[in-house]
């Protein structure tokens, strides 16, 4: 974001904690605010009777209910609740949307995220349908890992089985696979990443297509 156009809605940013498992933007309800991550991961996910499964994520790279937002709208069928706890700089939706209404650079900027989080969510219906649990899991820990300071991620077995719509044995041996072949060190309700570069190799086309539309549009994260 330029200069100028954080000058714009920096007066109405305020720095916020998020703690674990907080819904940011509930579904179906008018999205109030919206939240720059500075730290932590926002998850987003469809929820039904049949089932719960992640569509995406957003962590200090982007910002969490632009899509509604900037696309006219005032609500989202999704929820948004915190993965990992962090601190974000939330910002009242009527401000942020006179600040765009200023500034042509910011809406475009903005709208380039949304573009990044619909390739994403359209990768994820990719990799759902296409590859095994070992992979999918791959992909995910590497969403994770480009968001987080360090090697270690904090997830249990039982989120990861929400996040990928499996059974949580499916993810006990997904996990067991990716440690065998030394990617990983499982912990307790923790994951090391050991080998990133062969976890991409693991991860092959289900990862990186919208990572790399965002280096196109916006930039390096």
């Amino acid at each position: 974001m330029s200069p100028d156009d954080f000058a714009l809605i920096q007066p109405d940013l305020r720095p916020t904690e998020i703690a674990l498992r907080q819904v940011l933007i509930a579904p179906n309800e008018p999205v109030g605010m919206l939240f720059f991550p500075e730290s932590g991961i926002t998850s987003i996910t469809t929820d039904h009777e049949s089932g719960r499964i992640e569509i995406g994520l957003i962590g200090r790279e982007g910002v969490v209910g632009a899509a509604p937002v900037l696309l006219g709208s005032d609500r989202t069928p999704y929820r948004h609740f915190i993965q990992t706890a962090g601190e974000v700089l939330s910002i009242e939706a009527g401000a942020l949307s006179a600040a765009v209404a200023r500034s042509r650079t910011l809406q475009d900027l903005l709208l380039r995220f949304v573009q990044v989080q619909l390739v994403q969510t359209a990768q994820t219906a990719f990799a759902n349908a296409t590859f095994t649990t070992d992979v999918r899991l791959a992909r995910w820990l590497l969403m994770y890992h480009d968001r987080v300071d360090g090697n270690e991620l904090t997830v249990t077995h039982e989120f990861l089985a929400v996040m990928l719509g499996v059974q949580r044995t499916g993810v006990t041996v997904a996990l067991q696979s990716l440690e065998t072949k030394g990617l990983i060190r499982g912990r307790r309700a923790r994951v090391e990443v050991l080998d990133r570069e062969q976890l991409e190799v693991m991860a092959g086309d289900s990862y990186g297509t919208a990572e790399a539309e965002y280096v196109r549009l916006i930039g390096q994260p």
